[in-house]
């Protein structure tokens, strides 16, 4: 089984994919929105060339644990992503993970245009190792 976690933001999509025995997430691509067919299409042919059988999509909780407009532009997303996948996706609290992307971006000394480019891809990476971690625990 191998899954593919997303960072969904209004202009860019991060993207990491696990090894096939779901035990490490890696960085995949980082996907600027071009409309929400064009978008929903590109996940899709990720999903066939790379034999995805789940998803996890970062959902942004605030801080307090309540969920704002962006969490349901992410939940929308989600489930239009499920129709034209056949997965239905598993929504995981991201808070937090951005920022640990950027930090460990600055850590490495990237520069802010890199850093840019890199975050969203990493914060996908770090939402689905996490949720890897959960499910492995829970085993």
């Amino acid at each position: 089984m191998r899954w593919m976690g997303l960072d969904i933001g209004d202009k860019r999509i991060g993207i990491a994919l696990s090894d096939p025995l779901e035990i490490t997430a890696q960085s995949h691509s980082m996907l600027e929105r071009r409309g929400l067919s064009r978008d929903l299409e590109h996940l899709r042919q990720l999903v066939l060339d790379y034999e995805v059988t789940g998803i996890v999509c970062g959902l942004p909780v605030n801080m307090n644990g309540s969920e704002g407009p962006m969490a349901e532009k992410v939940r929308q997303f989600g489930e239009a992503l499920g129709e034209i996948t056949g997965i239905r996706p598993v929504f995981w609290d991201e808070r937090l993970s951005t920022a640990s992307a950027q930090r460990v971006l600055i850590e490495a000394d990237l520069s802010r245009g890199k850093r840019r480019q890199k975050v969203d891809q990493l914060a996908a990476a770090i939402i689905l190792q996490n949720f890897l971690n959960s499910r492995n625990r829970n085993k």
